[in-house]
């Protein structure tokens, strides 16, 4: 199955774009953007020429995925968010050199108008709320609010608020156990040895 791409969008040559993937209106997808399978770009999204993006990845209207960023597979990025690639930007001064790596690791969902700043990685599953501005990396499966954003507990890979017993919480949508040791939260599958 072959991409679909809205009359409207611009796809330059030698981007990538999987099987599958739907991009929507007024959307830009620059030369060297490699797009994975299953992906979905709203209406009026950017992405530059260092952008890696997996499988399955959501991108909302009006998101700009500048260089420098990589989100994994089964990414969600909400509405009118903000990736940001320079950490001191000034319009007098050149800082294409200077850019910092950003991170987004499977299952990450960035909640609408949040703000990740430069040079982070965002854990597996972890779940930024909207509006929150992410300044630093944030671990696997926690949920991140405010500005700073603050760690304010721990989400399932479905999305469901833990509450822990002790070392143990239960997603209540699907049952699958998790185990918080060390202030790290993982699925109990995956802490069984």
């Amino acid at each position: 199955m072959s991409a679909t791409i809205h009359e409207t969008a611009i796809v330059d040559a030698g981007a990538a774009v999987g099987a599958g993937t739907r991009i929507w209106h007024w959307v830009h997808v620059s030369a060297g953007a490699v797009i994975g399978d299953g992906c979905s770009l709203g209406q009026s999204v950017y992405v530059g020429n260092d952008v890696r993006i997996g499988n399955n990845v959501k991108i909302q209207n009006n998101v700009s995925v500048y260089d420098a960023v990589t989100l994994e597979d089964d990414v969600f990025c909400g509405p009118s968010m903000v990736f940001t690639n320079v950490y001191n930007p000034r319009s007098a001064v050149s800082r294409k050199g200077e850019y910092r790596r950003t991170l987004v690791r499977e299952g990450a969902t960035l909640g609408a108008n949040s703000t990740i700043v430069c040079g982070v990685t965002i854990g597996r599953h972890a779940f930024v709320g909207a509006g929150a501005v992410v300044n630093r990396d944030v671990p696997d499966f926690a949920l991140m609010l405010g500005v700073p954003a603050r760690h304010a507990g721990w989400m399932s890979r479905h999305g469901e608020r833990l509450m822990f017993v002790g070392e143990f919480a239960t997603c209540p949508a699907t049952g699958e156990k998790y185990v918080l040791r060390g202030g790290r939260c993982a699925p109990a599958i995956e802490t069984a040895s």
